[in-house]
């Protein structure tokens, strides 16, 4: 096999890949091409991963990527593989787990040293040109790796030996009992112990939403009736709402804040991050009404809608792009921070006003530029149309800059999770034309992504599906049709639920009730079988067994169906039997607490009556996410093994609410009020 001496990176649709396409560096794709390569040839792998929005990933590139002594050595010593994160989490899942098995820190971009058949032997992050911060350059480190591989070769394969047998163990699971009451208050009183209750969020820098956790937090908050839980969420969504990790001008949150009061973030703005946080805003918003959430809400629903709707298909549905980059004209947060006399120049009479609430300074708050933060509190009606007059012109101003990249491919899962977010969000903020925006990015996912049989792929780009779909696609979009069949009583909805669970079920399923990552038809996933991952723990998305398990209990919820709820117990009692490791798991914890206290609330009566309407929207709105809705015109078409089957209609024959819990379910109820009230639990 002689392999071509070029780069092949342009023949891909990702917009990550498509950055390194002019790299002097013989960039491969991931795939059974580049793998059979580096087999043909007896190389090592070098294997780079990152995404397009990444900062220290544009810096990797341009210190070393793009210089050509560095790309000679990577050409003479090594088969090169570029990898999108994005479009295929699967590897970058199996290989940063082998860097945290070597001891080392994870992080993006990820550099990581293969045999030829992709079992790992060395790897780190960044590496920098010049020895630097206690660090070898990455041309030293290309040089060890390569000279290890060719004169230390036994030590060099004796080492994938030992990753091989770590990656096993850490794909096997440890299955255990249903969680109960007192394991969830146990994993609460031990989150709630690490959050900041000072800046919100979990103590220490960087500092990350969590949503999981604090999805968790809060759904434990609603069982035991604490408000501690709350508390930490309101905490959270208020602090990161105010400071710099909002953007205060165009709405969305950037990824992550590098200090622990949020206000300097790392720039790049994430779908996924947006889509989970508008989900806990909306919650937030049911238990307390707040100024401040409905617009956060508002603005980044306009942010999602203006900058990252990716594609529209030729019926007029259009989903969401993947995120938005943290760097213009080379420079980390350039398109959003601002100067004092900026500042000055564009609102002239308003300026004092807006520096005073803003944080404007003539020396800045971050490396003598200004991120804007909300740092005085509101004020009279009048002074805060005078600071919406003063955000306006530097929007408006703002749009005059280089825009950051934009990463436009449509991932299933992530937009799986801003569905799921609209739908709620539409009826707690009274914005039903968000709900209207979430059906469209549904209908573009299940039109052009999904397959004949029952699965929806991972990635899509210019026409393209360009990675397979993954389990977190299937349950994100499985938990999605839901939202919307909850929203909308639309029972189209919930067949196709029942379909992408069930080619979950048939794809992914293990057998012993878990599921892996990856399809079991999947062709290029490495190191075979055995290291083939089985996820429960959440990170900045949740996991997707905890995502099936949420799907299952509301399934059987739903449905009155128990082979639901025998599904969403064998998911949750596979990954029970590491106790110490489920304040990782909060996913799965709240699918536990949805299936064994979680309410559906059937909703009968006419369609249109507006008694109806009133019931469902307490369901919809209530601040528990462990409420189910089911909406069924006429009593006698409820499912016969629901819960609910034979109930007695009002004797007015008018519209009304059964409440059903644990197989039980209240006598009906017609009001309102009496309905929220009837749904409070602790």
């Amino acid at each position: 096999m002689v392999p071509e001496a070029r780069n092949l990176l342009g023949r891909e649709t990702s917009p990550y890949l498509l950055q390194h396409a002019d790299n002097p560096v013989h960039w491969r794709p991931w795939g059974q091409a580049a793998l059979a390569e580096a087999v043909a040839l007896n190389r090592p792998i070098l294997l780079s991963v990152g995404y397009a929005s990444c900062h220290w990933c544009h810096v990797m590139a341009h210190e070393s990527f793009e210089d050509a002594e560095t790309a000679a050595v990577m050409n003479a010593r090594f088969v090169n593989i570029k990898v999108d994160r994005e479009e295929r989490p699967d590897i970058d899942q199996i290989y940063m787990a082998a860097l945290h098995a070597m001891g080392e820190q994870g992080g993006w971009p990820l550099t990581m040293f293969l045999t030829p058949d992709g079992a790992p032997f060395w790897g780190g992050t960044y590496f920098p040109p010049e020895p630097r911060w206690g660090r070898p350059s990455f041309r030293q480190v290309l040089e060890n790796a390569a000279d290890a591989w060719d004169e230390q070769h036994e030590m060099v394969t004796k080492n994938p030996v030992v990753m091989r047998r770590a990656l096993e163990q850490m794909a096997a699971i440890a299955p255990g009992a249903l969680p109960v009451p007192a394991t969830l208050d146990e994993v609460a009183t031990h989150l709630l112990w690490v959050v900041d209750t000072a800046h919100g969020g979990l103590r220490g820098a960087p500092k990350f939403p969590n949503p999981p956790t604090f999805c968790f937090l809060w759904q434990n908050a609603c069982r035991t009736g604490a408000r501690d839980g709350k508390d930490a969420v309101h905490l959270l969504l208020e602090r990161m709402s105010q400071g710099g990790i909002y953007d205060h001008l165009g709405g969305g949150y950037a990824r992550y804040s590098t200090d622990e009061v949020w206000l300097v973030p790392h720039f790049e703005k994430m779908l996924y991050d947006n889509a989970q946080i508008l989900e806990l805003l909306a919650l937030a918003h049911a238990d307390r009404p707040s100024t401040l959430y409905l617009l956060r809400a508002t603005e980044t629903v306009g942010w999602m809608d203006r900058e990252m709707t990716a594609a529209t298909d030729p019926v007029g549905f259009a989903a969401f792009a993947a995120s938005q980059d943290a760097d213009s004209e080379g420079e980390e947060g350039k398109f959003y921070v601002w100067t004092e006399a900026e500042v000055d120049a564009l609102l002239g009479a308003d300026a004092d006003a807006f520096k005073a609430a803003y944080d404007v300074t003539a020396g800045g708050n971050w490396e003598g530029y200004t991120i804007l933060r909300r740092i005085a509190p509101a004020g009279a009606a009048s002074a805060e149309a005078v600071l919406d007059r003063c955000r306006l012109a530097l929007f408006s101003a703002r749009t005059g800059r280089v825009r950051p990249g934009r990463d436009d491919k449509v991932l299933a899962d992530w937009n799986g999770l801003a569905i799921a977010a609209l739908a709620r969000a539409a009826v707690v903020f009274g914005q039903p034309i968000w709900l209207e925006r979430a059906i469209a990015a549904f209908e573009f996912v299940i039109r052009q992504m999904a397959t004949g049989d029952g699965r929806v792929q991972h990635a899509w780009r210019l026409g393209r599906m360009t990675a397979a779909g993954l389990l977190e696609d299937q349950a994100a979009m499985a938990r999605a049709a839901l939202a919307l069949f909850e929203a909308t009583g639309d029972v189209a909805r919930l067949q196709q639920a029942v379909a992408l669970a069930e080619a979950a079920l048939r794809y992914f399923g293990d057998a012993e009730g878990a599921f892996y990552t990856t399809a079991q038809d999947a062709v290029d996933v490495p190191l075979g079988p055995s290291a083939r991952p089985r996820i429960g723990d959440d990170h900045a998305t949740p996991s997707g067994n905890g995502m099936m398990a949420e799907v299952f209990a509301r399934l059987f919820h739903l449905t009155g169906t128990d082979v639901w709820r025998e599904r969403a117990e064998a998911v949750l009692r596979a990954f029970t039997g590491q106790r110490a490791a489920l304040t990782g798991r909060p996913g799965l914890l709240v699918a536990a607490d949805l299936l064994a206290e979680g309410a559906v609330v059937v909703v009968t009566g006419p369609a249109g009556d507006p008694c109806a309407a009133a019931l469902c929207h307490v369901a919809l709105a209530n601040p528990d996410g462990a409420v189910c809705l089911l909406r069924v015109p006429d009593p006698a078409a409820i499912p016969a093994g629901h819960p609910a089957h034979g109930k007695a209609a009002p004797r007015d024959g008018g519209s009304a609410a059964y409440v059903c819990r644990g197989g039980v379910c209240s006598l009906p109820v017609q009001g309102a009020a009496e309905l929220a009230v009837a749904l409070r639990r602790g």
